[in-house]
């Protein structure tokens, strides 16, 4: 029997509240559908309350409730496919504390990293559901079947179909970026040096800037910068953090024009993301340093 008293159910509600905004950030793939959805599921939680006494943890009946929800936010959508966002490393502190357990297949960060999450948004959504319980949370079989209402067999097959699609367009991050590549990028970019920035990337780099077409190739991209982005103003860039990497956010004097997300191989730049969504530009605000 959960509490009564809404104080002490939101005190037993806060252990997990971070752990589980990340499963709906990854279900769902954008910050604002995450909290919106992370805020339904706490609602129903407290509205259900009183039904909490099937064999399983007070964890997976807050997964089960968070879970249905996303699944219910995906179905409602107008669009079949969101492109996910980033999101600022504060808000992706529970992840840390979430216990994978050594079943899971992803490690945590990983698996709230921008290329995860791309391939994510590509799955069935209860192929989705079914793959992050299993391989990230690294819930059991039966335990998913049960959070989700369904049998073994029909978690094990979703489970299948998702890693063989995982497998076939989904290439696991190898080396970190070097913070010495990461510095010649910041100084390429705010000296509009178009030729520095190219020879930075790799031949099949691509830069996306949803919902704009991506630009795929080094010249392309240099192209591209040349004649659409440093040709409007002087640009700074002030290191952040999104999805548990280096990011930049790019300012026009102290106007933020958008947030950079930056993948490489370990010895080029692989892939530009750039992200100008005033919601989402309104959660990243790095205060630029005094004097520059």
């Amino acid at each position: 029997m959960l509490p009564k008293s809404a104080d002490v159910f939101g005190d037993h509600v806060a252990v997990y509240r971070g752990e589980l905004f990340a499963h709906c950030y990854r279900m769902l793939g954008t910050v604002a559908e995450a909290e919106d959805a992370l805020q339904e599921a706490l609602t129903r939680a407290w509205q259900g309350r009183q039904t909490y006494r099937e064999p399983i943890s007070f964890r997976a009946w807050l997964y089960r409730i968070a879970t249905n929800t996303c699944l219910n936010a995906i179905e409602a959508r107008k669009r079949e496919r969101t492109e996910p966002g980033p999101c600022p490393d504060e808000l992706l502190m529970g992840v840390a504390s979430a216990d994978a357990g050594p079943e899971a297949r992803y490690e945590l960060h990983e698996s709230v990293s921008l290329a995860f999450l791309t391939v994510l948004q590509a799955l069935p959504p209860r192929q989705r559901a079914v793959l992050l319980l299993r391989d990230v949370l690294a819930f059991r079989g039966a335990e998913v079947a049960r959070l989700l209402g369904t049998s073994v067999k029909a978690v094990n097959s979703s489970l299948q179909r998702a890693r063989t699609t995982l497998r076939g367009s989904y290439a696991r991050a190898g080396l970190a970026n070097p913070p010495d590549l990461l510095e010649r990028y910041i100084r390429a970019w705010e000296a509009a040096d178009v030729a520095g920035l190219v020879a930075l990337l790799r031949e099949d780099a691509v830069l996306t800037m949803p919902p704009q077409p991506s630009v795929v190739g080094a010249r392309s991209i240099g192209q591209f910068l040349a004649e659409s982005i440093f040709s409007i103003a002087p640009m700074r860039l002030i290191a952040t953090r999104a999805n548990g990497g280096p990011a930049y956010a790019a300012y026009l004097g102290e106007r933020l024009f958008a947030v950079l997300v930056i993948e490489s191989d370990g010895r080029q730049i692989a892939q530009i993301r750039a992200f100008a969504d005033p919601l989402l530009l309104s959660r990243f605000n790095p205060r630029i340093p005094l004097g520059s």
